[in-house]
């Protein structure tokens, strides 16, 4: 028995090496990702983000104790409605206003506020000021509701990647796809039929998810539940044939996990699934905007969160339509029917 154990072991380890694509990736992703994450938050990361609404661009640190706090980051913010916005919206963890009359506002709703507000008025007793709270205008948003479109989104990330990828690997590395080449099948019919089959299901189980949320957490929604579905099927329908692009050629289920995760990591850490990027440098958001989910999401949060419109999320969904003509495309013209 032990020799059969043995034998089964060693085959599969010799398997494992002699795939130098899989070996390789192996090695090269945690080194990938540990260089990524390094580079963006490599720094003394900040933990709490406050806006400070002023004129000019530069911030002094000499006008008031709190911008001297350690942990925060401080952002100019020139327009009032968009700070309230930003706080209201999680993206900022409070607003203060140093230039004329001293106020700040926060969100009741933060977590994270409560704390910078604590902070805030601590310091301001030790300089002997006399900073004002005041109302936000508008309804503050709760986590939960800002969050949601982040867990949704990456619920459709995995699904729409792995559940095409791996098939489709696997077709090809069991035969499958060989013998569908004897027939008049084209690859982009092929394609089209994958991508449609992905389709239905994503949308029924993130319909199911969201409307479960929504009945349970009364989640937040003030745009139009059409604006909404149009968001997820043309996000899902991007998101898949990024899928089927990464898995057109591949023939090891262990290289297209790699790249797969190569994928989902960074989307995951920038897309704004768990936390807003406000904070982070201009370099790291435009890079943000290459992937598909950080264009769901933004879409998603402007219609359930602000109630905007389809005109007002069309450079969203234009940018993700190109996309999916990208990865399509592309995926039909190195698309491989054979293993070898």
């Amino acid at each position: 028995m032990l020799n059969r154990i043995y034998a089964i072991f060693r085959a599969r380890n010799l398997e494992f090496i002699r795939d130098r694509g899989s070996m390789s990736w192996n090695i090269i992703l945690p080194v990938a990702l540990m260089f990524g994450l390094s580079f963006i938050f490599g720094a003394d990361r900040a933990e709490y983000t406050v806006g400070v609404l002023q004129s000019g661009t530069e911030i002094d640190a000499s006008a008031h104790p709190f911008l001297e706090t350690r942990y925060i980051q401080f952002v100019v913010v020139n327009d009032e409605a968009d700070g309230f916005r930003r706080v209201a919206r999680h993206q900022l963890d409070l607003l203060m206003q140093i230039e004329g009359q001293q106020r700040y506002w926060v969100n009741p709703d933060s977590p994270k506020g409560y704390f910078a507000e604590l902070a805030l008025l601590q310091a301001d007793a030790d300089a002997g000021g006399d900073i004002t709270k005041e109302q936000i205008s508008g309804e503050p948003v709760r986590y939960v509701d800002w969050v949601l479109p982040g867990i949704l989104g990456m619920n459709m990330m995995f699904s729409c990647l792995f559940g095409v990828g791996y098939v489709v690997v696997r077709y090809r590395k069991n035969g499958f796809l060989k013998r569908l080449r004897a027939t008049p099948l084209r690859a982009i019919e092929f394609v089209i039929a994958q991508v449609a089959s992905r389709l239905v299901l994503v949308t029924l189980i993130t319909s199911f998810v969201f409307a479960g949320t929504k009945y349970f957490l009364d989640t937040r929604m003030d745009g139009s539940y059409i604006t909404l579905f149009i968001v997820l099927v043309v996000g899902a329908v991007s998101l898949i044939s990024m899928g089927l692009m990464i898995a057109a050629r591949v023939t090891s289920e262990e290289l297209a996990g790699g790249l797969l995760n190569m994928v989902t990591w960074p989307m995951m850490m920038l897309s704004g699934v768990w936390f807003s990027l406000e904070a982070a440098n201009d370099a790291v958001r435009n890079i943000a905007k290459v992937f598909p989910l950080t264009h769901i999401l933004d879409s998603a949060r402007a219609v359930m969160l602000d109630g905007a419109n389809l005109a007002a999320i069309a450079p969203q969904l234009i940018a993700l339509l190109a996309m999916t003509a990208v990865f399509l495309v592309i995926g039909a013209v190195i698309f491989r029917w054979h293993p070898n």
